[in-house]
C-alpha cells in the first residue's frame, strides 16, 4: 500500500509491518532475527487488534473512506460470477454513479445495483465521486422491476457521500425521484438485501436502501449526513467534523442497537483495505445466508416483514403536562 494513503492511526502498525518485512527479507537470517520478527509480528496483529477495535467516529469515517477499500466494481469480481451490466435509464442518460447487472451468487442468479465511486481521478469524475443523479436511481428503480418480474433476489451496495446536489439534478427531480425509489422498493415482490460498503450517506443511500435486510461492514458508516455537512450547518465550520461525527452516532455499533440495521459483517484485521478477498467471502457468506432465509417466504409474508421492519423503526415520546 502507498505510503500516502496510509491514515495517521495506521502508521505506527506498517512501520511494524515493515521491519518484519525487512527481516524476513534480508539474505541471511540469524536465529535472533528469526525470533524478532516473530516478536514483532505478534506486536503489530495486537496493535491492529487494538486500534481498530476501538475506532472514534471520525476515524471510522476515514476508514469506510481510505483509497484502497474496495468499491461495488471490486465485489462484482470477488463475490459474483456472470455479470452483465445493463446501461441506461429510458430517459435522459447513463449515470455511472451507479452500477446494475444481472449476477450469479453462488448458484443464485441475482440483480445487482450498487453505487461505484471510481478508482482513478478520470473515473471518479466519471462517477460523480459515487454522488448519483436522478437517472442514476431511475436506472436502479427499473433493474429493481425487471428483477423482480423474473423472481430474482436484488442485492444493493451502498457507498455514497449523498446524492448529486447539482442543480440540474435538482432540476430533474433529485428528491422526488429518491422519495419514488424508496416507495417503490419497499413494495417489490422479491427479496432484497442492502449492505453499506463504504459511506452511508444522506438520502443517496436511502435511495436504494429499502430492503428485507440492510446490513452493514464493520467499519462503514450511515448517517442522515457527512460529518462535514453537520459540522458547517451546526457550528458553521467543518473544522468541528470529529465533534459531529460522534454526534451522529453513524457507526455500525451504534445503529445495530438503534435498530436501524439488521447485521454487521466483521471486517479482516486492520479493515476491508487490508484484505479484500476475505472480506468479500464474508460479504458473500452473509448474501446467501441471507437469501436462503428470504426465498423461504412467500411474497405476502416478505412484504408484510418488510413493511413492520421499518415502520418499527424510532421511539416517539409525549411531554406530559406539568
Amino acid at each position: 500500500m502507498a505510503a500516502a494513503n496510509r491514515l495517521t492511526f495506521e502508521r505506527p502498525i506498517y512501520e511494524l509491518e515493515e521491519r518484519v518485512a525487512k527481516l524476513e527479507s534480508a539474505p541471511e537470517k540469524t536465529s535472533e532475527m528469526i525470533e524478532e520478527a516473530r516478536k514483532l509480528r505478534r506486536e503489530a496483529a495486537e496493535l491492529k487488534k487494538s486500534v481498530f477495535s476501538s475506532l472514534e467516529p471520525w476515524q471510522t469515517v476515514e476508514v469506510s473512506r481510505h483509497p484502497d477499500r474496495p468499491m461495488t466494481s471490486d465485489y462484482l469480481n470477488l463475490v459474483f460470477d456472470d455479470f452483465v451490466e445493463l446501461h441506461g435509464d429510458r430517459s435522459f442518460g447513463d449515470d455511472r454513479a451507479i452500477l446494475t447487472g444481472f449476477a450469479k451468487l453462488g448458484e443464485q442468479k441475482v440483480m445487482v445495483v450498487g453505487h461505484q465511486k471510481g478508482k482513478t481521478l478520470k473515473e471518479r469524475q466519471a462517477c460523480h465521486f459515487g454522488c448519483a443523479h436522478p437517472e442514476g436511481y431511475r436506472k436502479a428503480m427499473l433493474r429493481m422491476k425487471l428483477a423482480a418480474k423474473y423472481n430474482l433476489p436484488v442485492v444493493c451496495f451502498i457507498d455514497t457521500p449523498g446524492a448529486y446536489p447539482g442543480i440540474g439534478a435538482e432540476e430533474r427531480g433529485q428528491a422526488l425521484v429518491i422519495a419514488y425509489s424508496m416507495f417503490e422498493m419497499s413494495r417489490l415482490p422479491t427479496p432484497i438485501v442492502c449492505v453499506v460498503i463504504g459511506e452511508g450517506g444522506s438520502g443517496g443511500a436511502l435511495g436504494i436502501g429499502v430492503g428485507d435486510r440492510v446490513a452493514m461492514l464493520e467499519h462503514a458508516y450511515y448517517s442522515v449526513i457527512s460529518p462535514e455537512g453537520c459540522a458547517g450547518i451546526l457550528w458553521k465550520s467543518h473544522t468541528h467534523k470529529e465533534k459531529a461525527a460522534k454526534a451522529l452516532k453513524l457507526t455500525s455499533r451504534d445503529l445495530l442497537r438503534f435498530g436501524v440495521i439488521d447485521d454487521v459483517i466483521e471486517e479482516p484485521l486492520g479493515g476491508a483495505h487490508r484484505d479484500h478477498n476475505q472480506t468479500a467471502a464474508r460479504l458473500k457468506m452473509y448474501l446467501q445466508k441471507s437469501f436462503r432465509e428470504l426465498t423461504a417466504l412467500d411474497t405476502d409474508a416478505l412484504l408484510a416483514a418488510r413493511y413492520e421492519k421499518f415502520r418499527k423503526m424510532g421511539v416517539f415520546t409525549e411531554a406530559t403536562a406539568g
